[in-house]
């Protein structure tokens, strides 16, 4: 039962929430569609039918899912098995080099890209001037978007397919050596099986990102290469198009809902189980076939350069004058601290780096407030208002960003009861709103499983004290989850920096942050000095990023590794978090 006033309050004021920024813009976009006049009509339906463009922007959208699923899984396995897996040489750098997309992407990454290789990039610039004939505008359409949104989605393999490599059993891979398996057997036989799994849901995520990829097909694209979320954006800027917009939307949300319904069966079809405890830990394997060991070599030290050389780059011309990056080049000479000042000086350089700072900081902030409280509740008492609210948090989700906002843009740009009576549309708080949203599936979850974490012998020791129950949650629950929330803070802020799928609807012109003003110097539609900004927003964004990182994954490795280096004493050998296993599971 729920007897607290304050947990009546709040479970009020979250289904308010709820109600007025997820259920009603989605549902509102549906009836604004197809009952525009309180009657059915099928008129966005046939002037989409009619559109050869917007029809285009589908299938495209769909290509691109199915390609990325599976581009991202041949390069993501990849990488994770010369990483993890093989005994390569140089691994530890070569991790490093793949793990650049950690530290920068969306907009940020395909801008990245567009500089280097683009009709004006860098490369490109070198190259035509060593082959006047080649064409410029090479490195743009469908080959373009699917290379840069593939390397950008391994971090994924990255961060859960290492520890699924680590829960390998080393004993059975030796069995099947001593058995006369050669390394391609025990590949395609053990390892790919027991990662089987958690490449299921790095496909989900590979596949749902594909679909709803806006800012990598705008920069990238080109005229004949767009989706779906482009096409969303463009028809929305028009009141006389909003409904194929929302249509579109519409359609990108009912894909996205099937096709997560549908893998999600798939993967439910396999059978998985425990097949024995690890008693060493793995061991990377030698290629024994000099010719593979070659090859394989190659093809990870050129990954390597792809990954890392618009890193490079970018940092060092972040330094450069705006003339040296206009002509593509480079020499010690030219590279100076200016950038780094005017950006950090000048008021309107600054401005778009600051607003995007307070908004991220902000969203988070709430996200992770409202979470804390909420979550609490919801771990406490189950019952069916508190499970209908966890279903309903997810909507986020399984929704396309493109949808959301639109959503909020044709539910709020006329006075509506459920704020008040007030117009959110064309105000800054709106774009607050959609990043809260944004956040608040992801900080749920790991919120939930930080409280399910407890131990509740301390409440009930702290309650037999006489502790009260907001004493025992100040005083116990809050220090042993606060960790987490702060984690969790930490990325949430990090990855609405540079965001730009939600930003490009609902931006106040007055408060433009750092995605908008990305995608406009990669575009060329500013002054000179834009792109060499552009450049130091960039390493900004990548140090901000890796400092984050750091204080969520690296202290807690180092804390990790030091613990169990105490435990196991001097002379042992203690794994990393990531090559640690308890049990492996296998797939068949």
């Amino acid at each position: 039962m729920l007897r607290s006033p304050f947990t009546v309050i709040t479970l009020l004021v979250s289904g308010w929430a709820i109600v007025a920024f997820l259920v009603w813009p989605n549902a509102n976009l549906l009836i604004e569609t197809f009952f525009p006049d309180g009657a059915f009509s099928g008129s966005a339906i046939e002037r989409l039918l009619s559109s050869e463009r917007a029809l285009r922007s589908l299938g495209n959208s769909v290509l691109l899912a199915f390609a990325l699923a599976i581009s991202t899984n041949v390069v993501g396995v990849f990488i994770v098995l010369v990483t993890r897996y093989f005994r390569i040489a140089g691994s530890r750098i070569l991790w490093l080099g793949y793990a650049t997309t950690l530290i920068y992407g969306g907009i940020v990454l395909a801008a990245g890209y567009r500089f280097v290789y683009g009709d004006d990039g860098i490369i490109t610039s070198l190259l035509v001037g060593w082959f006047p004939d080649m064409d410029p505008q090479w490195f743009q359409g469908f080959p373009a978007v699917l290379m840069v949104m593939t390397l950008a989605t391994t971090t994924n393999h990255l961060l859960f397919l290492s520890p699924a490599i680590a829960k390998l059993d080393f004993q059975m891979i030796e069995a099947a050596r001593n058995l006369g398996a050669g390394d391609g057997t025990i590949l395609w036989r053990i390892v790919l099986p027991a990662l089987r799994p958690m490449l299921f849901a790095v496909t989900i995520l590979s596949f749902l990102t594909g679909l709803g990829a806006l800012s990598a097909p705008q920069v990238l694209g080109g005229r004949d290469f767009q989706t779906i979320a482009p096409m969303i954006l463009s028809f929305a800027t028009s009141a006389t198009s909003r409904d194929i917009a929302a249509l579109l939307a519409v359609i990108l949300g009912l894909v996205t809902i099937a096709m997560l319904a549908i893998l999600t069966r798939i993967e439910r079809g396999g059978t998985y189980f425990s097949l024995s405890k690890i008693s060493t830990p793995l061991q990377r394997q030698r290629i024994r076939n000099p010719f593979v060991n070659v090859a394989v070599h190659a093809v990870a030290y050129v990954l390597f350069a792809v990954y890392l050389l618009p890193v490079l780059l970018i940092v060092l011309y972040s330094f450069a004058d705006s003339a040296a990056i206009q002509t593509g080049t480079l020499a010690l000479d030219r590279l100076s601290l200016d950038n780094y000042v005017r950006v950090l000086s000048q008021g309107s350089a600054l401005r778009p780096f600051l607003v995007s700072v307070v908004y991220s900081a902000l969203a988070a902030a709430i996200a992770v407030l409202a979470m804390l409280v909420l979550t609490r509740i919801i771990v406490r008492h189950r019952n069916a208002i508190t499970t209908a609210l966890e279903y309903l948090l997810h909507i986020p989700w399984i929704l396309p960003a493109a949808m959301i906002a639109l959503g909020l843009i044709m539910s709020y740009d006329h006075p509506n009861p459920l704020v008040g009576g007030a117009v959110l549309t064309g105000t800054a708080v709106i774009l607050l709103i959609a990043f809260v949203i944004a956040k608040i599936p992801f900080t749920l979850r790991l919120m939930k499983a930080a409280y399910l974490g407890v131990n509740t012998a301390l409440e009930e020791a702290a309650a037999l004290l006489g502790a009260g129950t907001f004493t025992i949650y100040r005083r116990i629950i809050v220090p042993v989850v606060l960790p987490t929330a702060a984690a969790v803070f930490a990325l949430n802020f990090n990855s609405l920096l540079d965001d730009y799928d939600t930003a490009v609807f609902l931006a106040h012109p007055l408060y433009q942050p750092l995605g908008l003003v990305i995608q406009a110097a990669a575009a060329g539609s500013v002054d000179i000095d834009a792109r060499a900004n552009t450049f130091v927003y960039t390493v900004l964004l990548m140090i901000i990023t890796g400092v984050t990182m750091w204080l969520v994954y690296g202290r807690a490795t180092r804390k990790d590794r030091r613990r169990r280096v105490r435990r196991a004493g001097p002379s042992s050998q203690a794994p990393t978090p990531v090559e640690a296993g308890v049990t492996s599971e296998v797939v068949r």
